[in-house]
């Protein structure tokens, strides 16, 4: 499962995609305890200025500082600490769980970097895994701009708005997705039903618990320990 081909690509491109990965069974199971956490209509947990100017409707779960089990499951899964270990060295350090779940009407998550991109060597590993199919006639697909995570400061402009060298990715059940925390990515519009996928975050070694703190879009700059802007961003 571990082969030198994904080190590489995932380098290029700064995303790295692995179809079924995960066996069927765990991913019924979590599938299960995150539609009996959510229900269908899940109260918001960001502030209203948030929701409003990152144009991302999302209501997250940490089920591991809960002490839900099944997700630990995830972390000792033949080959996942392995993977990790190949993108991003040996001493990296687990950060969080996170599942994070979009309602039917809601905008999805707009364009972002998971953290500042100023230092290249200073980034977090997100680890996406699905549990359910995301599906065309639902929304809610993943889009990345391959290589961004080489290209500095995601550019400022309209929160949802296309990009040159946009690639739309459709996960499926069982798959597992890294993205460099550097990457440009949104996730698009959920149009029916809902949404979720599950965030294992990581970080090389020496880097900072909180790299993830501060979100970088491009209308803004949000820390999430204060629920604070913490730059305002305009295009030109």
């Amino acid at each position: 499962m571990v082969y030198e081909g994904n080190k590489k690509r995932f380098d290029q491109d700064g995303f790295l995609l692995l179809e079924g990965f995960f066996d069927t069974a765990l991913m019924d199971e979590l599938d299960g305890l995150i539609t009996d956490y959510f229900g269908a209509d899940p109260d918001w947990f960001h502030n209203e200025e948030f929701l409003t100017k990152a144009a991302t409707e999302v209501v997250p779960w940490f089920p591991q500082n809960e002490g839900v089990a099944p997700f630990d499951e995830v972390d000792t899964y033949p080959g996942f600490a392995d993977l990790t270990e190949l993108l991003i060295g040996p001493g990296w350090s687990n950060l969080y769980s996170m599942v994070m779940f979009s309602k039917k009407g809601t905008a999805g998550q707009a364009w972002h970097q998971d953290c500042s991109p100023e230092d290249a060597g200073q980034h977090n590993l997100n680890r996406l895994v699905y549990t359910s199919n995301i599906k065309a006639e639902i929304g809610g697909q993943v889009v990345v701009v391959p290589g961004s995570h080489r290209c500095g400061e995601l550019p400022a402009g309209e929160p949802h708005g296309d990009l040159d060298g946009q690639l739309v990715i459709t996960p499926r059940k069982g798959d597992l997705l890294f993205l460099h925390g550097h990457t440009w990515h949104r996730v698009l519009p959920i149009k029916e039903k809902y949404r979720f996928s599950t965030n294992y975050r990581a970080a090389p070694k020496g880097t900072p618990a909180n790299i993830t703190d501060i979100c970088v879009y491009r209308n803004m700059r949000y820390r999430f320990s204060d629920n604070c802007v913490v730059q305002e961003r305009q295009a030109g």
